[in-house]
């Protein structure tokens, strides 16, 4: 008997999501465990893997339709069964076309070059902004071009909708073709700007409330590219579900969890050199950011107090140290975990980190790879930021902002005045599960092994 998919509840809390890309076709073999699609979220690429097995016989959704957790996606069952009203419930929300579920549908369309859509849908409802007339399409039905969808990821999307990129004419390198950030760059950097769609990215949404001095004649091409354009001076953006899900967490963090600071300057001579020196012989090169996150771990080893998260009904302590970074890819801030920090030489830990941002800046990550630990570190150096203060990210306690190591006057041991390599840190903690004393000593543990990074290696 013919038996639903539904769409899974990939995030918590999550009520809907993006059905990014299918990995089968209408009549496809499929077992539990194998690939079944690609699920967007809010902040990452989740794998979706079959929980059943049968033959697929129905695509309810489009690729790049929102759909309702616990909506339908496919049907599976025997070969050459038919589907009917019982198999399928009411199409995944907030999909076009649908055809009537008192109408019962038989898989037959062939399938395509790319991705098979069962009839029974047309194309995902586009997000639409307030206006006269309607939007161009935006990412979430990513340019469906000449009967076929362009394989992007959400960064290289919005990319490319921003420079007006037609991303039928850029080359795929990510994944099975997909396309990426690099590629569209690429194509920019190559004069692709020369073939990009002169379209513009939406309509004005409203007319001006005051007097506007026009100049005589035609429109200028400037003035027809201009988004939402106001006589005020600015920009009606639409916000992003991206952007959205930042807004909450961070409203969530501020208002639930006590913030309070520690701030500590590092020495980093010793550990600047000793990078120089892992460097001249290492078949892999390491970064500051990889001896901070290994001294990170070492001061959790030193006062494993300090390794636990606040819950409404308990504290957790964590055995093990999972460590978060914080990775801005394009309007996203993604926040991947390396784990077992504790257990891994500082070459795995720069390797691990390394393909973790890989993927957040080519959409690759996983919903596990963004899950656990209690920490994360926050590096804003490379862009020669002094110091700042980073905001928890829930439900973790605490989250450590890197400054830039600069060149700086200080007084040694013996009274004189040296120029040493100074790095600001300040350290957000959560109040509710770590004191005063407690974050004073962990952040003494963490101050004392990057001055004297050999223990680190220990």
């Amino acid at each position: 008997m013919a038996e639903k998919i539904n769409m899974p509840a990939v995030a918590a809390g999550s009520e809907e999501a993006v059905l990014a890309r299918w990995f089968v076709q209408v009549g496809t073999e499929l077992k539990a465990g194998d690939p079944l699609a690609e699920i967007e979220t809010e902040k990452a690429m989740v794998e979706y893997l079959a929980e059943t097995s049968g033959t697929v016989l129905q695509l309810v959704v489009a690729e790049g339709a929102s759909v309702n957790v616990g909506d339908p996606i496919a049907v599976v069952g025997a070969p050459g069964e038919i589907v009917g009203n019982d198999d399928l419930a009411t199409p995944a929300a907030p999909v076009e076309a649908a055809t009537p579920a008192a109408t019962p549908v038989v898989a037959t369309a062939a399938p395509t070059a790319v991705a098979p859509i069962a009839p029974i849908v047309t194309s995902p409802v586009l997000p639409q902004m307030p206006a006269a007339t309607s939007p161009a399409p935006t990412s979430e039905a990513q340019t469906q071009v000449s009967g076929h969808l362009e394989f992007a990821s959400p960064i290289a999307r919005k990319f490319a909708r921003e420079n007006g990129v037609d991303l039928s004419q850029v080359s795929g390198t990510g994944p099975s073709g997909r396309k990426v950030r690099r590629d569209i760059e690429r194509f920019l950097a190559e004069g692709g700007a020369a073939h990009a769609s002169s379209a513009p990215a939406s309509s004005v949404t409203s007319e001006p409330t005051g007097p506007v001095s026009e100049p005589a004649g035609p429109v200028s091409e400037s003035r027809e590219l201009a988004v939402h354009e106001f006589s005020s001076g600015y920009q009606a953006l639409p916000i992003s579900k991206m952007r959205r899900a930042i807004a909450r967490r961070l409203i969530e963090s501020k208002t639930t969890a006590p913030h309070f600071y520690v701030t500590e300057k590092l020495i980093v001579d010793d550990l600047l050199d000793l990078r120089r020196k892992v460097n001249e012989s290492a078949s892999r090169k390491i970064t500051v950011n990889d001896l901070i996150i290994r001294a990170v771990g070492a001061a959790f080893i030193q006062v494993p107090e300090a390794n636990v998260v606040w819950k409404e009904t308990e504290i957790h302590a964590f055995t093990g140290i999972d460590i978060a970074v914080a990775v801005a890819a394009g309007e996203s801030l993604l926040t991947p975990v390396i784990r077992g920090v504790e257990r891994r030489s500082l070459t795995e830990i720069s390797a691990v980190a390394a393909d973790l941002i890989h993927k957040a800046t080519n959409g690759g990550l996983r919903q596990e790879d963004l899950e656990g630990g209690a920490f994360t570190i926050s590096n804003l150096g490379m862009f020669g930021t002094d110091s700042f203060s980073a905001i928890l990210n829930p439900p973790q306690s605490g989250i450590m902002a890197v400054g830039a190591a600069k060149p700086t006057p200080i007084v040694n041991a013996s009274g004189e005045i040296v120029v040493a390599q100074v790095m600001n840190v300040t350290l957000s903690f959560d109040h509710r599960v770590i004191d005063g004393a407690l974050a004073a000593r962990w952040v003494a543990a963490f101050k004392s092994i990057i001055e004297n990074p050999l223990s680190m290696l220990i």
